[in-house]
């Protein structure tokens, strides 16, 4: 980690401390990403095989996978998100593991072990230097076991143009977000203050950046379809209503001409089997 890397670390894990409660409730509020990767992960994950959620906030998709049987260890950046689910693990009797820790210093917290799985959806919405997001998969890669399956979400550029949208259309007026816009028109990435210190990636670098990495079976998807933008009227519908449109969705998850309707973009891909550490 840098020197000019600290502050932002210690930014982003203030606000996380300060904000437990917001985001665990985040996926209550946006629930189409939260049941379409779980489908993604389903397809994949088994009961018992082992799960580190490196960056898992807190906890929600760990305490599924716990729920599921598997062996969960969950890592962030803030103690108090890890604290957070620590506790619901313990009032589900849930067994999960969980520690503080960076993903850039993720091997050194974790030595001597690896996992069947890796979760690392949420470090890369945060570290604005391009050696840092790839020592983060770098890191991941080095504690998945051979044949073990990877998973890495991005904040695509577009879903900021979501975001303001659906949520703060004023926010196209204001000289604070204008950076921003510019970046968008200019068909540039965005890293800089946002919630708190975030990286938005050009859609068309996702696929180049992973390149990089041995990950045999990739597969990019949309973690919520084609849905984001319509979710406020998703909601009001009836339950049959919301699951047919979650399963069209879910259909059409992995088409490219779709990618940009999401606000969370996903590679997922296998170490190979004969590769080392």
């Amino acid at each position: 980690m840098s020197d000019q890397t600290k502050p932002i670390t210690h930014a982003i894990r203030e606000f996380y401390d300060q904000n437990v409660s917001l985001e665990w409730e985040r996926l209550d509020r946006h629930p189409i990403e939260f049941l379409l990767t779980k489908r993604v992960l389903d397809q994949y994950i088994h009961p018992a095989q082992s799960v580190l959620d490196l960056g898992g906030g807190p906890g929600r998709y760990s305490l599924y996978l716990c729920e599921h049987g598997c062996q969960v260890t969950l890592m962030d950046l803030s103690s108090a998100n890890v604290e957070f689910a620590l506790s619901k693990a313990s009032a589900a009797n849930l067994c999960l593991e969980g520690l503080t820790g960076d993903a850039l210093d993720a091997p050194s917290l974790l030595p001597n072990r690896q996992f069947d799985h890796i979760l690392l959806m949420g470090p890369l919405y945060h570290l604005l230097e391009e050696a840092d997001r790839q020592c983060a998969v770098n890191n991941a890669l080095y504690l998945l076991k051979p044949g073990g399956r990877l998973y890495v979400s991005f904040l695509p550029m577009f879903s900021g143009m979501i975001y303001y949208m659906r949520n703060a259309p004023e926010g196209i007026l204001n000289e604070s977000d204008r950076v921003f816009f510019e970046a968008v028109v200019n068909d540039q990435s965005y890293g800089g203050a946002a919630f708190t210190q975030a990286y938005f990636i050009r859609q068309a670098d996702i696929l180049p950046f992973m390149s990089q990495f041995a990950l045999e079976d990739q597969h990019i998807l949309g973690q919520e379809g084609i849905l984001a933008q319509f979710e406020n009227c998703w909601i009001q519908q009836s339950p049959e209503v919301q699951q047919g449109w979650l399963d069209m969705a879910y259909a059409l998850l992995e088409r490219p001409e779709f990618l940009s309707y999401s606000e969370h973009i996903m590679v997922h891909g296998l170490k190979p089997k004969g590769g080392s550490r």
